[in-house]
């Protein structure tokens, strides 16, 4: 078959198009560094590392500077948070060394041998498991993402990458063992609405569920992409509500008191609340609505004129994301991004729409539209409703701007 445009269909054109402009662009690269042929490089000349050097795997000494992104200066770090690195990961799942944290009062060091989950209240049997217990009920794994409601402040939209903006979100495989059945174990009593969650860390944090969450798709997780959940994510019990805040997930897990009113703690009270304009606050917005950011290129990254593919995550707590629209032309238009797959349910979903740029200055976004039809709105609409003092679940689009001479910039400064 000949390569020419009447016999090849659109797709293979542009795949075959963009390829070679993108080859185009590395050679061009490599003619003006004067490159030089590879010869032989030293690591061929020696035998490698022997097999057992590393008992427990680790990255490239030269990706050591891909780690999580942690706030400078700050006046305590017990009750602080750290980010993933979100402009240099691919895929939808976050390596365990790279998930975002954050906590209340440090992180506990916590013998699973000696560690018990006590589920009381409301109930026909209060139990006291231990870890093991737990590990004998049937278990399940899913992959769900989770999200600092915080992510970001309605005031803090001024970072300069992806990390910085919304870095407090990532993505994993959960094991564990559904809520449902170790509450139907212990005998839930009719007039149960609300199951109080506590952990075992020095901060004792304190969050109300709805029962109606407990019974549905709720876990009590003990494992995180394949292994035991890391201390920083709530070794060795942590609860998992999936498309819900971040907060609520509550780590180090120790309680659960079944009862009829949610307990109205610190937690859910002067905090995670949303202060409205008339001076109102919603609470209990529970929720992660539907959210999408480009992660390439972006905010400090440098782009040459010709072929790029735009990339990036979208992510929503109502379910699955139906589709992910890019604007290359700051907001004039907007065109459908390519959803890779697995699309999953309350989980990352990467898009990625090709893109050649002509070199004129611009700005690029994305919008996430979820499968209830709900649309992720824009930073003006949002906070036309809700003012500038909510802080919590700013789900607004994400612009970045791009100067002519490439760089990528955050498009709210």
């Amino acid at each position: 078959m000949s390569d020419d445009d009447t016999t090849i269909p659109a797709r293979r054109r542009f795949l075959v198009q963009g390829a070679a402009a993108a080859v185009g662009a590395v050679a061009g690269s490599a003619r003006a560094e004067e490159a030089t042929p590879p010869g032989t490089p030293e690591w061929m000349k020696a035998p490698g590392a022997d097999v057992g050097s590393q008992t427990y795997g680790t990255p490239s000494r030269f990706e050591a500077g891909l780690i999580r992104n942690v706030p400078k200066g700050l006046k305590q770090y017990t009750s602080a948070s750290s980010r993933s690195p979100l402009q240099d990961l691919d895929g939808i799942l976050t390596p365990n060394g790279l998930f975002y944290e954050r906590h209340h009062g440090g992180i506990p060091d916590i013998d699973p041998a000696r560690h018990r989950l006590l589920i009381h209240g409301l109930v026909e049997r209060p139990l006291v498991l231990t870890m093991e217990d737990i590990r004998r009920f049937p278990s399940e794994s899913h992959i769900y993402f989770l999200e600092c409601s915080g992510n970001p402040g309605f005031e803090a939209i001024k970072g300069k990458t992806a990390s910085d903006l919304v870095g407090l979100v990532s993505c994993a495989e959960w094991t564990g063992v559904r809520l449902a059945t170790v509450l139907r174990e212990a005998g839930v009593k009719p007039e149960a609405k609300w199951v109080v969650a506590e952990g075992a860390d020095a901060a004792a944090l304190t969050r109300s569920i709805p029962i109606e969450k407990c019974l549905d798709d709720a876990l009590l997780v003990y494992s995180q992409n394949g292994e035991r959940l890391r201390p920083q994510q709530g070794y060795p019990l942590r609860v998992l509500l999936p498309g819900f805040e971040g907060n609520m997930n509550v780590k180090w897990l120790r309680r659960l008191a079944v009862s009829a009113e949610p307990a109205y703690s610190r937690e859910e009270t002067s905090k995670y609340t949303d202060l409205m304009p008339d001076g109102t606050a919603r609470q209990f917005t529970f929720v992660m609505e539907a959210k999408s950011i480009i992660t390439r290129p972006s905010g400090t990254q440098r782009i040459a004129a010709g072929f790029h593919e735009i990339t990036g995550i979208a992510w929503t707590g109502r379910g699955r994301i139906r589709g992910v629209q890019v604007t290359t032309d700051g907001g004039r238009t907007w065109q459908d991004a390519a959803l890779q797959e697995p699309v999953l349910n309350r989980a990352l979903t990467r898009f990625r729409l090709p893109w050649t740029w002509d070199g004129s200055p611009t700005t690029i976004a994305s919008r996430a539209i979820d499968e209830t039809g709900y649309v992720q709105p824009a930073f003006e609409d949002l906070t036309a409703v809700r003012g500038l003092k909510s802080f919590y679940h700013n789900n607004a689009v994400v612009p970045w701007r791009i100067a002519a001479d490439g760089e990528v910039a955050n498009g709210y400064a």
